[in-house]
């Protein structure tokens, strides 16, 4: 989501005095209750994010700073935590309330996908020969990826005409890792707009018997940059290390969430075939350089004789993409219907 941030700030006289007499003695689970308001809360990071009516309040502990809906800020008195409990103030509440209260027809949707078939050309990615039939066969991931990315392609572009399907490569051509996330990052989409991407790959181990499907997202331990300093206010540029800190949260909590659909949705229709090897983080060089929620796709091991021949197969291959596609859809439509909202684990 392209996110620019609008500000409605005090003279700064009064935010200190504000700041220095207010109160928190507020229970904000309490005041969820009672006002119906969704509360998730991440102790890791010491983040939460309030939701009503379509409408988000992110917030952290210890700082002054509301991001209301990704698109504004607003400051008030910093959140405490007493006793295991977080506290907020009364102006807290009121700011909260105002949004939630709010009638207008602004609603998020995911603007693009960006699908990514991993290696190409003169990179062919994991390979392994087998006996096919009696014949040589050598089984490429660049192949599989790239089979995969345009059949997932052709039912995202078909059931989804309104938004922006873009395969990183449709053809067997080389891209290099930051041709790639370049592509990812120069989309144009609308304010209220997310875009996805998913980058879909084939797995190899020494360890002929490793076998199974999982979806990586990028570590929460690997810091970056995915807010555009030229959407902070000039006069505000220290505000800026706390907004990507808390937007960049967000793509994380998003990029765990698809990858648990697009799990779910591989489970369902690849069935016994293959097994669950989970979600897991890591530093991938297209995940961590994308501006975005984004997932790294392993369909399985080529290394594995078994799971090769699997992935040598087409029915096999449209098995998986409509599991990909479930679970994309999946997550689509949870986003939609939350108004861009996703809850922090």
């Amino acid at each position: 989501m392209k996110r620019k941030f609008k500000f409605t700030f005090l003279i700064s006289l009064l935010i200190s005095f504000t700041f220095a007499y207010a109160e928190n003695n507020i229970s904000l689970i309490e005041a969820a209750k009672k006002n119906g308001i969704s509360l998730y809360w991440d102790s890791l990071s010491e983040s939460g994010l309030l939701e009503k009516n379509g409408h988000q309040v992110s917030f952290r502990k210890g700082q002054e700073v509301l991001i209301m809906d990704s698109l504004f800020i607003k400051l008030t008195d910093a959140p405490e935590l007493k006793d295991n409990q977080i506290y907020v103030s009364q102006d807290f509440m009121d700011i909260s309330n105002n949004l939630f209260n709010k009638k207008d027809d602004f609603t998020f949707k995911v603007g693009a996908v960006l699908i990514d078939a991993g290696h190409g050309g003169k990179d062919p990615g994991a390979l392994k020969t087998y006996k096919i039939n009696g014949k040589d066969t050598t089984i490429r991931e660049k192949d599989i990826n790239l089979k995969v990315a345009k059949m997932l392609y052709e039912r995202m572009k078909t059931a989804y005409p309104d938004k922006q399907i873009i395969l990183t490569r449709s053809t067997d051509v080389f891209l290099s890792l930051s041709e790639r996330t370049d592509i990812a990052n120069n989309v144009k989409v609308k304010e209220n707009e997310a875009i996805l991407f998913i980058s879909i790959h084939v797995n190899s181990s020494l360890n002929r018997t490793s076998s199974g499907y999982e979806v990586w997202y990028l570590s929460p331990g690997y810091r970056r940059t995915v807010l555009d300093k030229s959407s902070v206010d000039t006069d505000e540029k220290n505000l800026f290390p706390i907004l990507n800190s808390m937007l960049e949260e967000e793509y994380t909590t998003e990029s765990i969430m698809i990858a648990k659909f697009i799990m779910d949705g591989l489970a369902g229709q690849i069935g016994k075939d293959s097994i669950a090897r989970g979600i897991r983080a890591e530093e991938w060089f297209v995940v961590k350089n994308s501006n975005m929620p984004a997932v790294l796709i392993e369909l399985g091991f080529v290394s594995n004789e078994k799971e090769a021949l699997l992935l040598n197969d087409d029915k096999y291959l449209k098995k998986a993409t409509l599991g990909i596609y479930n679970g994309l859809s999946a997550f689509i439509t949870h986003f939609e219907r939350s108004q861009g909202f996703t809850s922090i684990r």
